[in-house]
């Protein structure tokens, strides 16, 4: 029975530590023998009362800019 059973993830694992609201899981990656392993934190804080607050188009322009760079399309 218990190679039968689902890992379940925990959707508010992690909290914001300025307002203590819950805020979604990130998967990074991260290098260790030459292998990327998944490393779970925690992601930004959307509440807007929060100081640490990060708004959704803020988020998306700090993707594209990392993505951007990675292809070397902007150089820095």
């Amino acid at each position: 029975m218990r190679g039968e059973q689902k890992h379940r993830t925990r959707t508010s694992e992690f909290v914001c530590g300025s307002c203590k609201q819950p805020v979604d899981t990130v998967v990074e990656r991260h290098k260790s023998f030459g292998v990327f392993i998944p490393v779970w934190t925690a992601g930004p804080c959307h509440n807007p009362r929060c100081p640490e607050y990060v708004s959704e188009a803020e988020l998306i322009g700090r993707l594209r800019g990392a993505r951007d760079r990675r292809a070397g399309r902007i150089r820095h």
